[in-house]
């Protein structure tokens, strides 16, 4: 009998401009980040905000992800290569920045996200729950995009497995099939993502409960995160024989932070949706921020 399964051996160069090779992981984060532009212009537009807030949350998401997710990936899976060492002469500061060598971080996305959105709501003086619970809506959108550009890169797979829908991913020498994690998370991501959004589009919690949203985002998108690392090879040779690995460690504050937040929500009485002090333009005293 023919063995059930794909053999994966797809080139992780989408295409090339000149002696610039372009890989589908790079095609794909750009791709998330112009969809949660697009998300929230719509989120703009539907509550009459002004939009200068699109393309200032746009800079401000777009920086403190990726900023977040590089730092991330450099503190939680090679601190010993750039934390350990910061006063040796030969130290690489400029390694930390080279994102096309290196490597991204989801959990240090998710933190350099908060981060960023907090400076963002204080300058445009928006209450912070109320950001939250938006970009909560677009981020598992975003996350299944960039997970599909990890199976591109035929990346942070899981073990191996006798199911039919085993992946044997070339490219890295295996010869077993192994679990695909990538499409396990972004088919979870998805689903996530479509439950958010009715929750925002079709009722009204975004406005009577702030903090639903958000906390439900968290606590969903992590367990996922949690349960689908239980297959995962390890990312680091020093995660070898760990009872949870660095990803479920990880997770662990976030689905809490939600469980928290969401005990939060649901104590506080309803209260009808008004909108923003703003929904009418920013004020003159931020008429020309950015």
């Amino acid at each position: 009998m023919t063995p059930l399964f794909i053999v994966w051996d797809v080139e992780s160069v989408a295409f090339s401009l000149g002696s610039l090779e372009i890989a589908w992981y790079g095609v794909l984060w750009a791709a998330a980040l112009l969809v949660a532009l697009w998300i929230f212009s719509r989120m703009v537009k539907r509550e009459r905000l002004d939009p200068r807030l699109i393309d200032s949350g746009f800079l401000y998401g777009v920086l403190a992800t990726v900023i977040g997710a590089r730092i991330g990936h450099c503190l939680f899976y090679e601190p010993g290569d750039y934390f350990l060492q910061p006063f040796m002469p030969e130290f690489p500061w400029v390694k930390l920045l080279n994102i096309r060598g290196g490597g991204l971080a989801s959990h240090g996305a998710a933190l350099g996200l908060l981060v960023g959105l907090w400076l963002f709501a204080r300058r445009w003086k928006l209450p912070y729950v109320w950001i939250l619970d938006r970009v909560a809506v677009m981020v598992p959108l975003s996350g299944a995009l960039v997970r599909i550009g990890n199976l591109m890169n035929s990346e942070i797979y899981g073990k191996a497995t006798s199911l039919p829908w085993g992946f044997v991913f070339v490219r890295n020498g295996e010869t077993l099939p192994m679990h695909p994690t990538q499409i396990y998370e972004a088919l979870a991501y998805l689903a996530i993502f479509f439950l958010l959004a009715h929750l925002y589009w079709r009722t009204k919690l975004a406005g009577e409960r702030r903090g639903v949203i958000f906390g439900l985002f968290l606590v969903l998108l992590f367990s996922v995160r949690f349960a689908v690392e239980s297959i995962k090879l390890p990312q680091e040779s020093w995660e070898q024989g760990m009872v949870l690995n660095m990803g479920q460690i990880l997770s662990l504050p976030f689905i809490v932070a939600g469980g928290v937040i969401l005990w939060h929500a649901f104590r506080q009485p309803v209260r009808p949706y008004t909108g923003l002090p703003q929904d009418k333009g920013i004020s003159n005293r931020n008429k020309h921020r950015f």
